[in-house]
């Protein structure tokens, strides 16, 4: 079966409504978080020149777009809704693919969308005054409601979607501009490769690079979505790249702009270099405007992987490897709606149980593990599956994969050496997914197994 019909197959019952500017929308408003807003004050602590600053942003997003390349391969090969899931079935079989899906349903995306309603709570709280209490009840009251709305139909969703990305995109544009038309031109031609600097730092590089990669984190979300995309041969692979280089150059004019107001000492010192930035060359009104957007930019990547996630585990039960109830598609509006329910009921639990710092450990481990698996399947798929049609071939082949799978290994070894506790405890509860494939494979609360369309 080719996988065109696998992608017909899989996905009946669900319509093809997003197209290239909807999916374009999907990246960049997953991957832009708060991580921009905060992530420069831990990077200048690392490097020091401008240039150096510069170049982990750009390395950062090479990388991120050798990543996002090589799932435009797999995507315009496998257009069927699942992403990631389907990817490593076919590159390795059904029971990684299914533990795969178990970690994103039990740990990976639903703990980012707790993580997400947690940094939203966290913001939000000094505006208002909140309680503890009140936090949480905001945090759940968030995904309650992105919930909600992408239960009623991927016309609503792309909608909230398309315009939660503008609104961010705009205000970050807002912010640059205005940063610019305040800064010195003199302060980023001295601090761009200072006398007086000691020299290029590998360990510090390193450490900086792993902290922009969590800052482009999201790339890979759109494929989830792909038995909804209209052309998706071409649009997956238009998207993951045109979302992927508008972000990075997005993020690079940003961190310009801070040094363009800033001295390199002041954002050394901060972890809200964003807002201080902006109280130096807008008074007042200024931090709330950052925080109204830090906002705005977390209520965006969530909503995207709200929108998206629920894919994976309704391609699961349609593949016979979960409870049938978690593949009904709503009749009225076409969504996997008790996908989409079960992850907001389980992320709101997570943002009762977990802290911030818990929540985030386990979940850019886990997920790099699978990024690295997902990315490697290009190459696998390539030595042991040569004759399939790929009408996207990944540029660069294979030194984008191999680039990306050795900044994967160093992000989860960093991880592994900072916190090992956590990434113990992530690995243990994603190998719980291995006995419920058997379990799930031979149940007869699964759909039989001759309708798959994978391989076991």
């Amino acid at each position: 079966m080719s996988a065109a019909d696998t992608a017909t197959t899989s996905s009946s019952n669900l319509i093809r409504q997003l197209g290239v500017r909807d999916s374009i929308a999907i990246v960049m408003g997953t991957m832009i978080g708060s991580g921009i807003f905060l992530v420069p004050g831990p990077i200048a602590r690392e490097l020091y020149p401008l240039a150096s600053v510069i170049l982990v942003w750009l390395v950062g997003g090479a990388l991120s777009m050798f990543g996002a390349l090589s799932l435009g391969e797999l995507g315009a090969m496998f257009p069927s809704a699942g992403g990631l899931y389907v990817y490593l079935v076919h590159a390795y079989g059904r029971g990684l693919g299914f533990v795969y899906g178990w970690a994103v349903l039990v740990l990976i995306h639903t703990g980012m969308i707790a993580t997400m309603a947690v940094g939203l709570g966290t913001y939000i709280a000094p505006l208002f005054g909140l309680s503890i209490l009140g936090q949480k009840a905001l945090q759940i009251g968030a995904i309650g409601i992105l919930t909600v709305i992408q239960c009623l139909g991927v016309k609503l969703g792309k909608s909230v979607q398309n315009l939660l990305t503008a609104a961010k995109v705009g205000g970050l544009a807002f912010m640059v501009v205005l940063l610019f038309w305040h800064g010195s031109t003199d302060r980023l031609t001295r601090n761009f490769w200072p006398a007086s600097n000691s020299g290029f730092a590998l360990a510090g590089f390193g450490i900086a690079l792993i902290a922009t990669l969590w800052a482009y984190d999201g790339w890979h979300v759109v494929s989830f979505t792909a038995g909804e995309v209209k052309n998706p041969a071409r649009t997956l692979p238009l998207s993951l790249f045109v979302g992927t280089l508008l972000t990075v150059v997005i993020y690079v004019i940003a961190n310009i702009a801070y040094y363009a107001v800033l001295e390199p000492a002041a954002i050394r010192s901060s972890d809200r270099v964003a807002g201080l930035a902006m109280s130096q060359v807008s008074r007042g009104q200024a931090t709330n405007f950052i925080f109204f957007l830090i906002i705005l930019s977390i209520l965006g990547a969530m909503n995207g992987s709200i929108f998206t996630t629920p894919r994976v585990t309704w391609a699961m039960a349609r593949e016979g490897l979960f409870f049938r109830v978690f593949g009904r598609v709503n009749p009225r509006y076409h969504t996997p709606d008790v996908a989409i329910m079960f992850q907001g009921v389980w992320a709101s639990l997570l943002t009762l149980i977990g802290s911030f710092q818990d929540l985030f450990t386990y979940v850019i481990f886990m997920a790099w593990i699978f990024y690295g698996l997902s990315v490697a399947a290009v190459i696998v798929l390539r030595i042991r599956r040569p004759e399939l049609p790929r009408p996207f071939r990944c540029p660069g082949y294979p030194y984008a994969p191999a680039l990306f799978l050795i900044a994967t290994a160093a992000l989860i070894a960093n991880t592994v050496v900072a916190d090992p506790k956590h990434a113990l405890l992530g690995i243990c509860l994603a190998l719980c997914g291995f006995p419920l494939y058997f379990v799930f494979r031979r149940s007869g609360e699964s759909v039989t197994t001759s309708r798959s369309t994978v391989p076991e």
